[in-house]
């Protein structure tokens, strides 16, 4: 009888919390059980139910129905949240903000600490905000994303994985160039500049420059009517793929999209005015569109509020409509679309708010959400680190209270955010 007595009284040993990550860290370290109420993986369109994830070392490894957890390994109890894939974002700009648009010289005067300071925190509101991914579409300072990139890889600053494109590649004046009308190219310093230039040969050469310091991908402005020529495009396409690294093209009009697809460009950024001709060439070429059909509404509202120049909200109420028109015929003719948010123009951590968007216009959520994963991931050349929870891939993993699938809006409240296994955001009593 007392055996018995002693055996009823036994504990389970208390599980052990996992411990919220704060700068220094050491990056993709993390070792951690998470136990999910549901579970999109990013790639399937299946939803598993009561699934346990291993995180090893910073990488996904068992991934199966509950189990416990191997010893000393701390749980992170998610048993009541959805459970996807660090989400990915196709184009930002990590290091401006929106509050300097109305006034492009304001940048005249930042220094790289300035520019810094701001990468910084809106690093870690990409993080809170669930994007764990994060391809930096260039920066005015030029090779401040690199910078970031690398502190944040030291594990000296908390954010996202980053792609970095260093500088814009541009013709003077162009999309990417702080040359207002009007205004004198003396007026701007140097570090703003580094990759306008005139000529094929100086994008050539701009594009090595890029390479050679250490960018992720190259990005080149051809917003309206052409300004890059088709051999100033096709120059930096081949210095670029010659290295590995894929090419985003910052291209609104028909005519420049179409031209960036035949030069080799692997995405294309807005595609605002894309015709039938374009989205037949993009899925000829498989270039991924980019189509950041979210931030209009935002933009006239804050414009209004602000009193932005009228000319500039027309335009703005303009192309929205146009762009989501032509989101949806891409999206019906079975095009390639990515999460791209172009964050900077709306307040960072508000990437979210997408989802709604591209849904409203055709897409079903589980498209929306791959396009934030494993869709974006093979686009962005990392379909082997991100964009799944899958054994070997790093352990990014976001949660959600409720059902995507349901309500697509509550991608908006990300309540739990895992980077390499390490634990950056967690809802009350999870962690210690």
């Amino acid at each position: 009888m007392s055996i018995l007595i002693l055996a009823a009284c036994q504990r389970s040993a208390p599980v052990e919390l996992p411990e919220l990550a704060r700068a220094p860290y050491r990056p993709d370290s993390g070792n951690l059980l998470i136990q999910c109420g549901s579970l999109i993986d990013g790639r399937s369109d299946e939803v598993r139910e009561n699934v346990s994830v291993l995180i090893e070392d910073g990488r996904f490894g068992r991934v199966a129905g509950g189990f416990a957890a191997p010893p000393e390994v701390p749980v992170l109890d998610l048993s009541e949240y959805t459970c996807l894939p660090g989400l990915i974002e196709m184009h930002a700009h990590i290091l401006e903000s929106f509050e300097e648009l109305v006034d492009l010289t304001l940048y005249y005067g930042y220094s790289l600490d300035d520019f810094m300071e701001k990468g910084r925190e809106y690093s870690q509101l990409s993080i809170d905000a669930g994007f764990t991914t994060v391809r930096n579409l260039a920066a005015y300072y030029g090779w401040a994303d690199r910078e970031l990139r690398d502190e944040i890889n030291r594990g000296e600053s908390i954010g996202p994985r980053l792609q970095a494109a260093g500088f814009y590649l541009t013709i003077p004046g162009g999309g990417g160039d702080l040359l207002e009308v009007g205004g004198s190219e003396d007026a701007i310093p140097q570090h703003l500049r580094m990759g306008v230039s005139r000529s094929t040969e100086q994008f050539r050469r701009n594009a090595q420059t890029a390479v050679d310091g250490g960018a992720d991908l190259a990005y080149g402005g051809i917003p309206g009517e052409p300004e890059m020529t088709a051999e100033d495009i096709k120059a930096v396409v081949d210095v670029a793929h010659t290295a590995g690294l894929r090419v985003a093209a910052h291209a609104h009009g028909a005519q420049s999209i179409r031209e960036a697809i035949l030069a080799g460009a692997d995405t294309i950024e807005h595609a605002t005015y894309i015709d039938e001709k374009g989205i037949r060439l993009a899925i000829e070429h498989d270039v991924a569109l980019s189509m950041d059909v979210g931030a209009g509404d935002w933009m006239i509202e804050e414009g209004r509020k602000q009193g932005w120049i009228e000319e500039f909200l027309r335009k703005t109420i303009e192309t929205t409509q146009v762009q989501r028109e032509n989101f949806k015929k891409a999206h019906e003719a079975r095009a390639t679309i990515v999460y791209g948010t172009d964050v900077s123009i709306y307040p960072h951590g508000m990437n979210a708010i997408q989802f709604a968007y591209m849904v409203e216009w055709g897409m079903s959520p589980m498209e929306a959400i791959k396009s934030a994963t494993s869709v974006a991931a093979r686009h962005m050349g990392w379909e082997d680190r991100v964009g799944a929870i899958q054994t070997g891939l790093f352990g990014d993993l976001v949660a959600v209270r409720g059902d995507p699938l349901a309500d697509i809006s509550t991608l908006e409240q990300v309540e739990a955010v895992v980077k390499g296994g390490l634990v950056f955001k967690a809802p009350p009593g999870k962690t210690r």
